[in-house]
């Protein structure tokens, strides 16, 4: 269970966590959302911690000044999608369409986030669904299910019966980048592990994978940037 405190001013929300595996006080700023989290030893006192927050704070908000702003999407702005940057026009009917760079999205600028994300998510299911399906066959393993999540600490993850989950923002990521991300989960219903043998197999499905990963890991926040 978690608590929110303020402090210094302007003041800076921080969400202070007990957490028993915890031995020191701990502050973390999440790459994502720029969240201010405070881990706290299950017996140490509140009091405590919130003083170690606040001897961190020009730390704290020289880190928050770093941080990319987050976008929230308009009409006549840009959005990513695919890896590409494409403007957002107000469409008509019901359908979101896709002409070149420019995605026209009906509806109201109120309904804006939420039709983006409606869209993202059918885009991403087809498409990392087709990917699986792919993959798995290369590897004579079977998909069971597949779901899709707004995450923000990992873009894909595989249970041992054979479930895939997915972050839909994905479909922001270049087409090869989201194939690299199902060729990577799928691997795991053959190694459910990242060792030698893991990276082997998924080498040998997705040769390409190093670049695919540091794209990932150059721009991964730049999807998390926008509020949908």
């Amino acid at each position: 269970m978690s608590e929110t405190y303020e402090i210094g001013a302007p003041p800076i929300a921080v969400v202070l966590k007990k957490s028993a595996r915890a031995r020191r006080f701990s502050l973390r700023i999440s790459n994502v959302d720029g969240v201010v989290s405070l881990t706290m030893p299950l017996r140490a006192a509140k009091r405590d911690a919130l003083a170690f927050a606040q001897a961190q704070e020009g730390w704290l908000r020289q880190n928050l000044s770093r941080q990319p702003a987050r976008l929230h999407p308009v009409f006549g702005g840009m959005i990513l999608l695919d890896g590409c940057d494409v403007r957002l026009l107000q469409g008509q009917g019901r359908r979101v369409m896709l002409d070149g760079s420019d995605l026209y999205v009906p509806g109201s600028q109120d309904q804006l986030a939420a039709k983006l994300r409606a869209y993202f998510k059918t885009l991403a299911r087809d498409r990392l669904a087709e990917a699986s399906e792919r993959y798995a066959a290369q590897v004579g393993r079977q998909v069971s299910r597949i779901t899709l999540r707004d995450t923000r600490s990992r873009w894909g993850s595989c249970t041992s019966d054979g479930n895939l989950m997915y972050s839909w923002r994905l479909v922001m990521a270049p087409r090869a980048v989201q194939d690299y991300v199902a060729a990577h989960e799928v691997c795991h219903l053959v190694e459910m592990n990242h060792s030698a043998a893991y990276w082997a197999q998924v080498a040998a499905i997705y040769p390409d994978y190093q670049a695919q990963r540091q794209w990932l890991r150059d721009n991964g926040p730049r999807l998390h940037r926008f509020v949908l």
